[in-house]
């Protein structure tokens, strides 16, 4: 059910919302406010918003209103040097509220905001250099954010990250030279997304490697001298693929079902 179909005006204290009583009763004869659609004393934050909207002049008296969501709305349309002051405010809507129509620079202090939203947001609007002092945020997804947007070249600093799916981003965007530092970790996923992007020579350090998606790359991409212990690997997808390019190779392929054995690779994957 949207808001416009709640039938029902009540603030945010739970009372019936009185026009009479309203201090800006007189914009309802200027259809700048709406009992129902845009009202700053509903409970319901699209009617506020829909009443900042319509009166913007008004968002900097509303700025300390009591009710949060009245503040949060009010930052959208009061004066920009008015918002610094929401940067500290106990609700993290208004922080993030002020925060989005606000330079960059003051987007640094929400660095270590305690919302995780806030600092999720923070990461993704800031440049890869202000996000240094994020990548050992607390927040593992505050992290991955970090990651997917922080230059490669400072990944470095991230791959021994405690989080699997961190170190998954840091492998599928770090520099190509620091990959190898990747291809050892615990995780079998974070090895299979790091061996997917080393060069065919590297792969030869992986070739018994525990993880069958991990030798089948291997198997596909390495240098033919290399992967030869994969013609009688345990995996049989693991053994045709390397069997395959040895059969290429030497002039005499054998009959296969590509197709078929193409789709059971992206289904095992």
């Amino acid at each position: 059910m949207s808001t416009d179909e709640i039938d029902e005006s009540i603030d945010w204290l739970g009372e019936p919302v009185d026009c009479t009583a309203c201090p800006h009763e007189h914009l309802l004869a200027k259809e700048r406010c709406k009992p129902l659609r845009a009202c700053v004393f509903d409970r319901y934050a699209r009617r506020i918003d829909r009443f900042f909207d319509w009166n913007p002049e008004l968002g900097r008296l509303y700025l300390s209103h009591p009710y949060f969501e009245v503040r949060a709305c009010a930052a959208k349309a009061a004066e920009v040097f008015l918002l610094p002051a929401l940067l500290d405010d106990p609700e993290e809507a208004v922080r993030w509220s002020a925060a989005r129509r606000l330079p960059n620079r003051y987007l640094l202090r929400l660095r270590s905001d305690p919302h995780r939203e806030v600092r999720i947001r923070v990461a993704h609007r800031l440049e890869s250099v202000d996000l240094l002092p994020m990548i050992n945020d607390r927040d593992y997804y505050v992290r991955q954010t970090v990651a997917r947007r922080i230059s490669p070249d400072l990944l470095i600093l991230m791959i021994d990250d405690a989080d699997v799916e961190v170190r998954r981003v840091v492998a599928g965007r770090i520099a190509p030279q620091a990959l190898k530092r990747l291809v050892s970790d615990v995780d079998a996923s974070v090895r299979f997304e790091a061996a997917q992007r080393l060069d065919a020579a590297s792969l030869r350090t992986l070739v018994a490697d525990p993880d069958w998606r991990v030798r089948y790359e291997v198997a596909r991409r390495a240098d033919l001298g290399d992967i030869t212990p994969l013609l009688g690997d345990d995996d049989p997808i693991v053994r045709e693929t390397a069997a395959e390019r040895v059969e290429k190779a030497s002039g005499r392929p054998g009959p296969r079902d590509f197709d078929s054995k193409s789709n059971h690779i992206e289904e095992r994957i």
